[in-house]
């Protein structure tokens, strides 16, 4: 977890915007329905102004009864009900055109981080990632729910009350047209000093965030070397600094809506002012000058709320900077075809000429040439960093060779679809993961749609019978994430009836009878040795008794096979492996 989410590579805001707005074309329908609604309330606010104008003109002016009247009293409450009806539905629109663009975003980065696989999330920071995938995703809501209808709003309304008020007074119009450019005008010089403080902002949030990600999972190791004390006065240091960017974007927004409120009131005083003298020297009729003072005001709204929804675009685009960052991350899974159908049961799996390198320079692993059969177990032992956990992955499919190929029953593997490959395996870690709910449920992870009989089958395979049967509640018993309330052996062997249920025609098994009793050592490695019948097994051995029971051992280092053959032919040769047995304490084969 060297590096964040994002490449040091920062896009371009013109770049990004271009990003956001191509996310329209999944949201068109309800966007569409929501500036119609707008437009059509636009036109409605327009009425009721002209109606109110001649209610009061003619009481306050012609001095008629409210029976004279009752007609556009009516019309008025009529204009409130429908207002009142499409307003709303304006709103539920933008809403589930922001709610479809965050959906499908969020779909594809799930996708995405998926085609990038365990390999890549593994150098990532999983708090700059979660950022990420929620609060960055969030952020787009404002945009498109917000910015993108009022900017239709403050298009279409400013030209139709101008259309109106030119023939009531053209003066008046002339004020409008002159003052309506000063605000957006204003609004876009403010705001690109707060769009480089918004995406700066964002980018410190990312940081924080997997920083805080990443001081929550070691909370426990650094209370026990007392390093609690010191972490929290950098966590404090880094709230700080990111306090003080927060307010110096609020600075700069605040300076914006005070500008935009200032500009609008200058100019709706200056249009009360001269209608004002007009009417007192008799130059102008009540009722255009009253229409006129009342559309005044509602002129310089849509243009105040583009404003003040401008912030919103500049989040979007702060937040879509690690968006694009993620998606833009080259995927070391290529799309793959269906030539999964063709292979058949698996019964044979080769590296052929394999070649590797995480870093351009860097060789991994280099001219790497096995093959696992069916019914054989082949370990393989080195030195840590030898190479073997990329092995591993690049038998699950999780990465790709620079040269060479890696084939299943002649298949290369980069033909077969990922989750028809991924079906026909099973991967047992040395340290499992299970996650908070059932044991049940834990133990269907790689089969959701087994039954309760076929997930008793399985335990009692990988000798968890027993004891599951002997919780509060059994099968149903609720565990912790990573299994909190269970014991180690007791998650090795809810992992392995993960396997039994599955199964699958190749197993990776990754150590799983490490530090362990002897006696639930036993019963492990006895559930390994039926899961290992008539299957492809591959084995990450760290231990001695671990690569006696193999059938054939592959010695690496430095990425090389170096040798390889039975326990007893290695030990005859004298060579590296035996010099690794004779070195390296506690029957352990892998310590540097």
């Amino acid at each position: 977890m060297a590096r964040s989410a994002a490449p040091g590579k920062r896009a371009a805001a013109g770049v990004l915007s271009g990003w956001l707005r191509r996310q329209l074309r999944r949201a068109r329908g309800p966007l569409g329905l929501s500036i119609a609604m707008s437009a059509v309330d636009g036109l409605l606010l327009i009425g009721q102004a002209w109606l109110l104008a001649r209610i009061i003109a003619a009481v306050a002016i012609d001095g008629r009864g409210l029976a004279a009247v009752w007609p556009w009293l009516w019309g008025v409450l009529a204009v409130f009900a429908v207002r009142a009806a499409v307003t709303p539905l304006a709103e539920v629109a933008a809403f589930e055109a922001a709610a479809r663009v965050k959906l499908a975003v969020r779909r594809q980065l799930y996708d995405h981080a998926q085609a990038l696989g365990p390999a890549w999330a593994r150098r990532q920071r999983s708090g700059a990632i979660a950022h990420t995938l929620t609060d960055a995703v969030e952020s787009l809501d404002s945009y498109y729910a917000g910015y993108l209808p009022q900017i239709a709003r403050a298009t279409f309304l400013p030209l139709a009350i101008l259309v109106f008020v030119f023939p009531q007074d053209w003066v008046s119009g002339l004020i409008l047209v002159i003052t309506a450019p000063l605000i957006p005008l204003f609004m876009i010089l403010i705001g690109k000093g707060t769009e480089r403080l918004n995406q700066r902002q964002w980018r410190r949030l990312a940081r924080m965030s997997a920083h805080f990600f990443d001081a929550i999972e070691g909370l426990t190791t650094r209370k026990l070397f007392n390093a609690s004390r010191r972490e929290a006065a950098v966590v404090a240091r880094i709230s700080k600094a990111y306090r003080h960017d927060t307010m110096a974007v609020l600075r700069v927004a605040f300076l914006s809506s005070l500008m935009l409120e200032f500009l609008a009131t200058i100019a709706i005083a200056m249009v009360a002012v001269y209608i004002g003298f007009r009417l007192y020297y008799g130059e102008m009729q009540f009722l255009p000058g009253l229409f006129v003072l009342l559309l005044a005001p509602e002129f310089y709204v849509p243009l105040r709320n583009m404003g003040a929804q401008y912030h919103a675009r500049m989040e979007a685009i702060g937040a879509s900077e690690q968006i694009v960052a993620l998606l833009d991350e080259p995927a070391t899974r290529p799309a793959r075809g269906e030539a999964a159908a063709r292979i058949g049961p698996l019964t044979r799996v080769a590296f052929e000429r394999v070649d590797f390198a995480y870093e351009p320079g860097q060789p991994v692993l280099q001219n790497l040439d096995f093959a696992i059969e069916r019914g054989r177990r082949v370990a393989l032992v080195g030195p840590s960093g030898a190479g073997k956990t990329t092995i591993s992955q690049l038998l699950l499919g999780f990465l790709q060779p620079a040269q060479g190929r890696v084939r299943a029953n002649g298949v290369d593997l980069c033909d077969i679809d990922a989750e028809q490959w991924l079906a026909r395996v099973a991967w047992l870690a040395q340290r499992p993961t299970l996650f908070h709910g059932s044991v049940g449920d834990n133990i269907r992870l790689g089969m959701p749609s087994a039954g309760p009989e076929a997930v008793r089958r399985a335990a009692a395979q990988a000798n968890a019978a027993a004891f599951i049967e002997g919780l509060p509640a059994g099968y149903d018993t609720i565990v912790g994430d990573r299994g909190q309330g269970l014991s180690g052996g007791e998650i090795q062997r809810i992992a392995l009836a993960r396997a039994f249920l599955k199964d699958a025609d190749l197993v990776v098994l990754d150590e799983a009878s490490a530090s362990l009793d002897p006696e639930t050592e036993t019963l492990i490695t006895q559930a390994i040795e039926r899961l290992a019948r008539n299957r492809v097994m591959l084995m990450i051995a760290h231990r001695l008794a671990t690569v006696r029971r193999a059938d054939e051992i592959v010695v690496l280092d430095h990425g090389r096979i170096i040798e390889r053959g039975s326990h007893r032919t290695l030990l005859n040769n004298n060579g590296r492996y035996v010099e690794m047995l004779s070195l390296y304490r506690g029957g352990m084969v892998d310590t540097p």
